[in-house]
């Protein structure tokens, strides 16, 4: 075992050799109070409905856990009707470079079966990404729409930060019958820069929930299990917060995260219910954060 007292003398004895290094240290953290700072009047400039749920989404944390700066390349996940990615097309700036990346077209149907309509809207919304992005900055951000199974060549190995923000419940839970998961994970390591990183925002099932409870179908996903596909799929375990934990937010039974705000599905003609799911307030949500293994 090392001597600390002996280790701190060294350290000590050859200090002029390491200024370069704590110059440097100063100048990262510069940055970083440069970048915060960005981010945080990015996401004070939305309107207050967006910001409305900042309490739950914790955006100025999370981004700063993920260690997503200006410049980068970033892919979001299933970006939906848009919440993150008004901040993230802002907060990259001209710089940098934005990716959308939906479902495969195949999953669309599983997840709503019998709506064509939807289903074709879906599909659609994948190449209207970029549109979409414009619609939210005038920046001139690079913007591109496509899948994790239809990842473009140019794409591959450009990316610094994959955001998977409540995006992998029906991944998981369709993986036994189209291993949807596995594919899904296989596109992200292939457009993924070798130091690059991954972010993961999902609902999170109770420690004691069964994998048949927590498959995804009630939006709810195991902690280690989800740790255990990562792994499994090539990445490591970087690090976990706590910045999108909810204790309040206890599931049981036919409990779906739906159930809760926004949606309140279920609870719409029952005052009552609606104002103990409003108590609540949205999910109890892992915060993790993965890499390639070396």
């Amino acid at each position: 075992m090392l001597n600390i007292r002996s280790c701190l003398l060294a350290t000590t004895l050859f200090l002029p050799t390491f200024i370069p290094t704590t110059h440097a240290a100063d100048s990262n953290a510069e940055n970083a109070a440069d970048n915060n700072a960005v981010l945080v009047e990015v996401i004070a400039a939305r309107s207050d409905e967006e910001k409305a749920r900042d309490v739950y989404r914790h955006p100025v944390e999370t981004l700063t856990f993920f260690q997503v700066e200006p410049g980068m390349t970033v892919v979001e996940g299933l970006p939906g009707g848009g919440w993150y990615t008004r901040i993230l097309a802002n907060y990259l700036g001209a710089d940098g470079a934005l990716y959308g990346v939906n479902y495969p077209d195949r999953i669309w149907p599983m997840v709503r079966p019998g709506d064509a309509q939807w289903t074709a809207e879906r599909i659609a919304a994948t190449g209207n990404f970029p549109a979409e992005v414009a619609t939210y900055t005038d920046n001139g951000i690079a913007a591109l729409g496509f899948t994790f199974e239809t990842v473009p060549p140019e794409v591959a190995g450009t990316v610094d930060r994959v955001l998977l923000i409540r995006a992998l419940h029906n991944l998981n839970r369709f993986e036994a019958q189209a291993q949807t998961l596995t594919k899904a994970l296989e596109g992200v390591s292939t457009m993924l820069k070798d130091d690059g990183l991954v972010g993961v925002v999902q609902h999170r099932a109770p420690a004691t929930a069964s994998a048949e409870w927590a498959d995804g179908s009630r939006g709810y996903l195991n902690q280690a299990a989800v740790i255990a596909s990562f792994e499994k799929a090539g990445f490591e375990l970087v690090a976990e917060s706590e910045i999108n934990a909810n204790p309040l937010d206890q599931p049981a039974g036919d409990d779906s995260v739906w159930r809760l705000p926004p949606s309140l599905r279920g609870n719409e003609s029952d005052p009552k219910k609606q104002a103990a799911m409003l108590a609540i307030g949205e999910t109890d949500r892992m915060t993790l954060l993965f890499r390639k293994a070396p």
